[in-house]
C-alpha cells in the first residue's frame, strides 16, 4: 500500500515518463504557447482524482487546490484547469497505449470483450432528453432485467485485466459490430458471451489469428468438452471484475458529459486511471485489480 503523497508521486513519475518519451516522437501540442501547468500535471490530478472517487473537473479542481497546491504551484483558475483538461483527451489515450503495450496487452493471446450501459436518463424522460440527440438510444440491460435509454460502451481486456481497447456507440448498436473497432491489431483468443454468437461476425475475424468463443444457447449442441466450457467461462468473468470497478469506483456509466468531444476525454482518462491502478498494483507485487489496496488508510 502507499500513502497519499507516495501515490501521487508515483502517479506522476508513470505519466511524466511516459509522455516525456511520446514528446519525441509526436508533437502533442499543435499550436500557442505551452500553459504553465504541465501536461504531466493535468493527467496527474485527473487520474488521481478518478482513483479517489472524485469524477468531475471542477471537484478535482477543488480537491488539488485545497490540499496540493504546495506540489502544484502552477495551478490556476478552475475554467483554465477545466479546459485544458478537456482538451487534452488525445495525450490521455496516447498514455494509456504506452502503459498498456509495457502490460503486454497487444501481446497477450487471449482477450475478453463485454458491453457496458450507459444510461443517461430514466426511460421515462428519454422523449425530453437533450444529451446526445440523434445518437442515445434505447435498449435491454440484460444483467439489470430493464430497458434503458443512453449509450453503451463496449471493452476489450486482457486475460490478465488490462484495457486493450474501448469505444462508445449507441445503447441499440449490435456488439459484434463495434467489436470490429476493438479487435484491430490483437490476436489469439477472443472470448465473449452469447450476443457476439454469428457465423458472419465468426468468419469475418482474420482467419487463423482469432478464435472466438462463446456460450451456446440451449437449442445448440457444443461439441467441446465441458472441462474446456469450464476453463473458458472462468478466463469469461474476468471481464466482470474490470467492469466492476470502471462502473463503481470510476463511474464509467455515469454519463456527465454533453456532447462526443468531453465524453471522449471522460472515458480516456477513466480507462486511463483504470490501467494506471492495475500498472501500480502490478509493480507493488499486488493483485492487479485490487484498487482498494493501493492506498493505505
Amino acid at each position: 500500500m502507499l500513502t497519499i503523497e507516495d501515490f501521487v508521486v508515483v502517479v506522476y513519475c508513470l505519466i511524466d515518463d511516459v509522455v516525456t518519451a511520446l514528446q519525441r516522437r509526436v508533437r502533442l501540442r499543435s499550436r500557442g504557447f505551452a500553459p504553465a501547468l504541465r501536461d504531466s500535471e493535468v493527467l496527474t490530478m485527473v487520474v488521481v482524482g478518478e482513483l479517489l472517487g472524485i469524477d468531475t473537473d471542477e471537484q478535482i479542481w477543488e480537491y488539488f487546490r485545497r490540499h496540493w497546491r504546495a506540489w502544484f504551484p502552477t495551478l490556476g483558475s478552475r475554467s483554465q484547469f477545466v479546459r485544458q483538461a478537456a482538451n487534452r483527451w488525445r495525450v490521455r489515450q496516447l498514455v494509456h497505449h504506452g502503459l498498456a503495450t509495457v502490460l503486454g496487452a497487444w501481446d497477450d493471446d487471449v482477450h475478453v470483450v463485454d458491453g457496458v450501459p450507459m444510461p443517461l436518463c430514466e426511460l421515462t424522460r428519454a422523449a425530453r432528453c437533450k444529451r446526445f440527440r440523434g445518437l442515445a438510444a434505447t435498449s435491454y440491460c440484460a444483467a439489470k432485467g430493464q430497458y434503458y435509454f443512453g449509450l453503451k460502451g463496449h471493452v476489450l481486456i486482457t486475460a490478465c485485466g488490462v484495457i486493450t481497447a474501448i469505444t462508445v456507440t449507441p445503447a441499440n448498436t449490435d456488439e459484434r459490430d463495434a467489436a470490429w473497432d476493438l479487435v484491430d491489431g490483437v490476436v489469439g483468443l477472443l472470448l465473449g458471451d452469447k450476443g457476439y454468437i454469428s457465423q458472419f461476425f465468426r468468419a469475418g475475424l482474420r482467419p487463423g489469428a482469432i478464435q472466438l468463443e462463446t456460450p451456446l444457447r440451449r437449442n445448440m449442441k457444443d461439441p467441446r468438452p465441458p472441462a474446456q466450457i469450464g476453463v473458458l467461462m472462468t478466463v469469461r468473468r474476468r471481464i466482470e471484475t474490470v467492469i466492476g470497478p470502471l462502473t463503481e469506483r470510476l463511474h464509467l456509466a455515469t454519463v456527465r458529459a454533453r456532447d462526443v468531444f468531453h465524453l471522449t476525454g471522460r472515458v480516456a482518462r477513466t480507462v486511463l486511471a483504470h490501467t494506471l491502478g492495475v500498472f501500480i498494483n502490478r509493480q507493488l507485487g499486488q493483485e492487479p485489480l485490487q484498487f482498494d489496496g493501493l492506498l493505505a488508510a
